[in-house]
């Protein structure tokens, strides 16, 4: 019993190097006695050799020569730029070591063993030295003394005060760089401002979900039974991203679907667009953007496909002819209803526009911009549409006012949308016809026009009996000349007296207000429209770029005076600086303002907002 104890000898826990030492069959006097046998092995001519190279060193020690001091002093400048130069080297080689990313190991059976390796080279590293000894700088080899603050190079050895500093300074500089993310966040929000979102908090699940589906689209096999809203969403975001190619197109298309929308169709090819056609039989609203592809071929197989299309709007449809328009008006017929054409150039002519007017009577918004080939005859023929609501025109063609003024006298009447840009010469009798024969309006646009009063401005707005606008758009409506920049006595464009008497009769019901370069607006004017007092609970986007009174003042009047405001633009409003802007509310265009931005623009009311602004003014 008590041999059988003694042999049972109790161990102890052992490192990996002992253990690697025992598995591989190496003691410490193994290797004292190879060590000690190599010595005595050594070649006695290479012994001797040796010997005569320590004489010769020595004689030349006893009978030295005088070093020529020119020689001497070159020999140290060559010695000191070399140095330098390795140690730049250096620090530039393990810069880019630390770049390259280092390849991940497997994880295999010979883990154990290389661990076991590492750990025995660690045991066997040379010791930190002591505060106060002098130790070689890793990087530079120059000799210092080391202290407690001496930082460790990249291979383990200490450096010198300025090598350290330097490398302090590439690890402040990695660490930036690392965090670049943020700077990818601070542009996607610049983003959304611009977009006019300014929400605070978290994503809604919706949304969380149309961005990922949009990140990893390819590997997206089906969409299912999406809601027509989100396809439209998801539709916008693909066409934003540049990602609407073949193969995205065919998870927005299915049978049962009625309306088809593709912002940018720029990839998509002549067969995509018969596919579109051949998958999605009872469409009835089609939206095409960028459709440089779309030819008379896939017209025509949208013909005899989809017998029911009431709204169509082709953007660039370049390659379709004046005979394949007559076509489409013709079989079409009574079921169109809704017609928006942009950036035609090669076809579209008025003679095409008339056959419209003939073929298509129950066409009830008609949307014409940049079709190049339109002029007079086009926008007479617009006249005899019965049951035209919406009215959208930028014509590049001069267009007597005499045309418009009986355009708008026969359908103004029943018209809710009329947008009119860039009739430059259409005068004050224009805006005479609206205030005469409008009484339905909602939205107006008149932009990009150098001809009207100030007066005639005024006297639509007054007395007029149309119910308060939900949107107006007058930018750019001013007197353009550069030697007169304040403009004749007889205000051109919208001024003054015009701006009081469209925000008196409209402010109300405004949802939408765009007055960009409308520079004849004086500081008073606005103090009186936005003074805190008169409140516009609709109004949500404001655009007063370019009007170059607008101070502090103004934008702090209508932070108070539009509770509902969204978005407000003011590019090249140089007096307006020091602003804190409200929660929810995106600011664009104030560069002075960033800051202040960035800090409250998330959590404070509006209240605060212009409590702080005075309180910077005061």
């Amino acid at each position: 019993m008590s041999g059988r104890r003694g042999g049972n000898r109790i161990r102890g826990p052992q490192s990996a190097l002992t253990d690697f030492l025992a598995a591989n069959n190496i003691s410490a006097a193994q290797i004292r006695d190879d060590y000690e046998r190599r010595r005595s092995q050594v070649d006695p001519q290479a012994t001797a050799g040796a010997a005569e190279a320590r004489a010769e060193a020595a004689a030349s020690a006893a009978s030295p020569t005088v070093p020529d001091p020119e020689e001497e002093a070159e020999a140290r400048t060559k010695k000191r730029k070399r140095s330098e130069k390795d140690a730049i080297d250096k620090i530039k080689k393990d810069k880019a070591s630390k770049k390259t990313p280092k390849k991940k190991k497997k994880k295999d059976d010979s883990d154990d063993d290389v661990d076991a390796y590492d750990v025995g080279k660690d045991m066997y590293r040379k010791a930190r030295p002591n505060p106060g000894q002098f130790e070689h700088c890793e990087i530079c080899s120059k000799r210092f003394t080391v202290t407690p603050y001496s930082k460790e190079g990249p291979d383990g050895g200490l450096l010198c005060t300025p090598c350290g500093k330097e490398l302090v300074k590439e690890m402040k500089q990695e660490k930036k760089a690392a965090s670049k993310p943020v700077g990818r966040k601070r542009r996607k929000v610049e983003s959304d401002r611009l977009d006019g979102i300014a929400t605070g908090g978290a994503k809604s699940l919706l949304q969380l979900c149309i961005e990922k589906i949009a990140a990893h689209h390819e590997d997206v096999e089906e969409f299912g039974d999406v809601p027509q809203p989100v396809l439209e969403r998801l539709s916008e975001i693909f066409s934003k991203k540049r990602v609407m190619k073949p193969k995205a197109l065919k998870l927005f298309l299915r049978g049962d679907l009625e309306d088809m929308v593709v912002h940018d169709s720029a990839y998509l090819e002549a067969e995509d667009y018969h596919e579109m056609f051949a998958v999605i039989p009872k469409m009835k609203r089609l939206v095409l953007g960028n459709a440089c592809q779309l030819k008379d071929g896939g017209i025509d197989y949208m013909l005899e496909r989809c017998k029911d299309m009431r709204y169509l709007q082709l953007y660039a449809a370049n390659l379709v002819t004046d005979a394949m328009w007559h076509r489409l008006f013709r079989e079409l017929g009574p079921k169109l209803e809704v017609l928006k054409l942009k950036w035609l150039d090669a076809a579209f002519e008025d003679v095409v526009v008339q056959d419209m007017v003939r073929c298509c009577p129950n066409l009830n918004c008609v949307k014409f911009k940049l079709c190049r080939k339109l002029g007079e005859d086009a926008v007479a023929a617009l006249a005899d549409l019965p049951n035209l609501q919406h009215l959208s025109l930028q014509i590049g063609r001069e267009v007597p006012t005499t045309v418009l003024c009986d355009l708008i006298s026969t359908r103004g009447l029943q018209l809710r949308t009329l947008s009119l840009e860039k009739f430059i010469d259409a005068d004050d009798s224009v805006l005479e016809a609206i205030h005469t024969n409008c009484r339905h309006l909602q939205k107006l646009r008149f932009s990009e026009n150098d001809t009207a009063t100030d007066a005639a401005y005024t006297a639509l707005f007054t007395d007029w009996p149309n119910p308060p606008l939900h949107f107006i758009d007058v930018n750019s409506n001013r007197d353009i000349d550069n030697n007169n920049p304040d403009g004749p006595e007889e205000a051109i464009g919208l001024a003054s007296s015009g701006f009081r008497a469209m925000m008196a009769h409209s402010g109300a019901a405004l949802k939408h207000l765009d007055i960009a370069s409308c520079r004849h607006i004086e500081l008073g004017a606005f103090m009186d429209v936005f003074n805190g007092e008169q409140s516009y609970p609709a109004l949500e986007h404001i655009n007063i770029s370019f009007c170059n009174r607008v101070d502090t003042s103004v934008v702090a009047g209508i932070f108070k005076s539009c509770p509902a405001l969204k978005k407000l633009v003011a590019f090249g409003c140089f007096n307006v600086q020091d602003v804190v802007v409200p929660r929810n509310i995106a600011l664009i265009g104030v560069p002075r303002a960033q800051d202040a931005i960035e800090q409250y623009g998330v959590g404070i009311d509006v209240e605060e907002a212009i409590g702080r602004m005075v309180e910077v003014g005061a």
